[in-house]
């Protein structure tokens, strides 16, 4: 019997109501999103602002207590921050009350890729895929877990990076910077693929507008650029293994935007 995909409960406040078609609810599908995204916008309800908050931040999906679990597996979310930051003094302050829940917090992650230009302005659209996680976050306390997360944020930002720096961080590091766990309680994915889709139908048959209007979908896709040494570097090219991930991860991306086009 084949092993059934772990997915997350459609709350109410998580549920994909517009598109239904293109909602997903694996564990896989979006924590693989929000792996692969360079930044998070995370936010969250400061009571001492009119305003709720959302923040630019890097993290990713894993679990210190089962580190080879894959992306299909229940995980938490490290976020890195800055030791006084307000979403670490807020989460500092849930976790000290009697019966500590932590901060509530929604996390979003999102890919463009794609343009998708149709006959009318209505029907114009994005390729795209979306992640929306709900949880409650933690100020990571234990040094070894904080060190795990620290590596899996940094390899995140190219493989292999944390053991080709200088490591462990320093005991001032470790102390200007904070973890947040966040332990999820939902989450949901939307996904749009494939080309143009006008529906109506007086448009299609317009043999006048088809011939004026293109139609079609632009692939976008990040571009990672030809390296620029800084100004203390003193390694002597960019290194190999270094240059071999950055032109294939370009590879990837661009065929990716191109093939989705052909799916919906």
């Amino acid at each position: 019997m084949p092993i059934r995909e772990l997915q997350y409960p459609a709350e109410p406040y998580s549920k994909v109501n517009r598109h239904k078609e293109r909602a997903d609810y694996a564990l896989e599908t979006i924590h693989g999103i929000v792996n692969s995204c360079p930044l998070l916008h995370v936010s969250f309800q400061d009571p001492s602002s009119p305003f709720p908050a959302v923040l630019p931040m890097m993290g990713q999906m894993g679990s210190f207590d089962r580190p080879s679990a894959g992306l299909g597996d229940v995980l938490d979310l490290y976020l890195h921050s800055y030791v006084s930051a307000r979403i670490v003094n807020l989460a500092r302050a849930a976790s000290s009350e009697p019966e500590p829940e932590g901060l509530p917090i929604t996390i979003a992650a999102t890919h463009l890729d794609g343009l998708v230009l149709a006959l009318t302005p209505h029907s114009h659209s994005f390729n795209y895929r979306s992640a929306v996680l709900f949880g409650h976050a933690h100020l990571v306390a234990s040094q070894d877990e904080k060190l795990y997360a620290l590596e899996l944020i940094t390899n995140s930002v190219l493989p292999g990076r944390w053991s080709q720096t200088r490591v462990p961080p320093t005991p001032a590091e470790m102390q200007s910077t904070a973890v947040l766990r966040v332990r999820i309680r939902s989450g949901s994915a939307k996904i749009r693929s494939g080309g143009p889709k006008d529906g109506d139908k007086r448009d299609l048959a317009d043999e006048e507008l088809l011939g004026r209007v293109w139609t079609g979908v632009v692939p976008v896709h990040t571009t990672l650029g030809e390296p620029v040494a800084g100004g203390y570097n003193r390694v002597e090219g960019f290194p190999e293994e270094m240059e071999g991930w950055r032109k294939e991860r370009n590879g990837e991306a661009e065929g990716f935007a191109k093939e989705v086009v052909k799916e919906g």
